[in-house]
């Protein structure tokens, strides 16, 4: 039974709108920006503390697993509460839990502080979408998704570079510290322009199964995501357990919730065609997207000789015209077919991706930067439209379950990224790397000359053989690199294809 304020309000006035809008993006960029800022700071963490750099990856891990099992909830938890009130507890909780992990003095209490700060930002982002657009007038929503979207765009870009550049200049509880203004000013401007624009209570039974099959599953598929390639994969006992565990209990679930009176995750919501082709395209492309914005940095570092901080700034072009377009394509997105938009990002990161496979060691810095500029603009083209797609057709009450269970799946995507691309480019170097080595020999006459120029120029014969062995790993990771964006293009062109399955229409299923 549903109880408390009807769920949907005329829309806000335009300068509490505006108001609103600044502090829900504050929140999102704040949460995006935490999956992120902590990863160049983990070597400085792992040693601050006393573990190993392997133990200090889990300070990653475990924010990515908790926020992955909240963020599918949503849904269940607005109606329990409410979504300006979920919205508000959450960012105040996230916030806490911000503060106590920047206090944290070992590996154990930072590690239940970042599983309780996960927990707590997993709706952050799927209520803040819901409120974000259930305040705009219909015809405004594509200019809201815009705004939106311009946050999550720039988060993952500006977190290695704001969080290396604290880390060395100031110290790495800061990573943390720094949230606690922005979500108490968030909090704050949230609840006094919208408690009274409460969405309806309903008191629903906890689906208790359901999460269980969903806490273990999920958390079982992260850490065998996250793990997997430092452990070799298939080839270790533990990840054979994940995986096995991971594949039996998210199949119960699935089973489950489609077949359970009140479901903790709609499934049915992929009966909604627009959804479900959105969903699908966001999922695959933001898998595609993410493992650039790993693979690339990464290349950048290992063999390019780049600091963490030169190479967080050629990270930044992915972000920057993203910044600027949001608010465009947004608007955009209003009066054209969401398809077209999609197709043009997808069509950019296609052409980006096949440029960047024809890449070689001699590029400059500002060859690699100006290349993946466009990629913000890209960026916006597809995040943006495919977010008002996957809401067509669905009335407002069902937008905070449907905004967990797309936002659920992007998550995941990140992951999966991850950690096939990185497995992916190790594997396709010992590939080029074995075809290099077979062509180098002391037999033949080229490199016989190569190396006896090395030593004209004052190098040992030992150090000739170790620069040889240096140029061929560094071409060997340069293909590899290369591999990544090639397949990148053809995912690309693929899903350009697959948005036009959708209908054009806002309310067709």
């Amino acid at each position: 039974m549903a109880i408390g304020a009807p769920a949907a309000y005329p829309p806000l006035p335009l300068a509490q709108r505006a108001i609103v809008t600044t502090a829900l993006a504050l929140a999102v960029f704040m949460n995006v920006l935490d999956i992120s800022i902590a990863n160049v700071s983990i070597p400085t963490i792992a040693g601050s503390l006393g573990v190993s750099a392997d133990q200090g990856t889990w300070v990653i891990t475990s924010f990515a697993v908790a926020n992955a099992i909240a963020v599918p909830i949503s849904g269940w938890l607005a109606r329990q509460v409410g979504e300006v009130r979920l919205f508000v507890i959450c960012t105040l909780l996230f916030t806490l839990f911000s503060w106590l992990c920047g206090f944290s003095f070992s590996m154990p209490m930072l590690l239940t502080f970042r599983v309780l700060q996960g927990a707590a930002a997993g709706p952050m982002i799927p209520i803040s979408q819901s409120l974000l657009l259930a305040n705009y007038p219909p015809e405004k929503r594509g200019l809201a998704n815009g705004i939106y979207g311009m946050t999550a765009v720039v988060g993952p870009v500006a977190g290695p570079i704001l969080g290396g550049w604290i880390t060395e200049n100031i110290s790495w509880p800061w990573i943390f510290y720094i949230n606690v203004p922005f979500g108490l000013l968030a909090a704050l401007v949230v609840w006094l322009l919208l408690r009274e624009r409460e969405t309806a209570i309903e008191r629903q039974r906890i689906d208790g199964i359901g999460l269980g099959l969903l806490v273990i599953g999920v958390a079982s598929l992260q850490i065998m995501l996250d793990q997997g390639n430092s452990k070799g994969w298939f080839q270790s006992d533990y990840i054979v357990v994940l995986a096995l565990t991971a594949l039996v209990m998210l199949s119960f679930f699935v089973v489950w919730e489609l077949t359970d009176e009140r479901p903790i995750v709609d499934l049915s919501l992929f009966r909604v065609r627009n959804f479900a082709i959105a969903t699908i395209a966001m999922t695959f492309g933001y898998m595609t997207f993410f493992s650039a914005i790993v693979i690339f940095p990464l290349w950048l570092q290992t063999q390019m000789g780049y600091t963490a901080e030169m190479a967080g700034f050629a990270t930044a072009a992915f972000g920057i015209l993203g910044f600027f377009f949001a608010p465009i394509v947004g608007g955009l997105s209003d009066r054209f077919d969401p398809r077209l938009i999609v197709t043009v990002g997808f069509l950019i990161f296609a052409a980006i991706s096949f440029r960047t496979g024809h890449n070689n060691t001699d590029m400059t810095f500002w060859q690699i930067f100006l290349q993946r500029l466009p990629w913000g603009i890209a960026t916006t083209c597809f995040f943006i439209p495919l977010v008002n797609l996957s809401f067509s057709g669905l009335p407002v009450n069902q937008f905070a379950s449907a905004s967990g269970l797309f936002n659920f799946l992007r998550q995941l995507a990140l992951g999966f990224g991850t950690s096939i691309s990185v497995t992916t480019w190790d594997h396709r170097a010992t590939f080029h790397g074995e075809r290099l080595n077979s062509h180098v020999s002391i037999y033949d006459g080229m490199t016989r000359q190569w190396l006896e120029q090395l030593q004209q120029l004052g190098m040992s014969s030992a150090q000739a053989y170790e620069q040889l062995t240096r140029l061929i790993q560094q071409q060997a990771f340069m293909l590899a690199t290369n591999d990544v964006f090639w397949a990148s293009t053809w995912i690309f062109l693929a899903l350009a294809g697959l948005v036009w399955l959708a209908r054009p229409g806002a309310h067709g299923k």
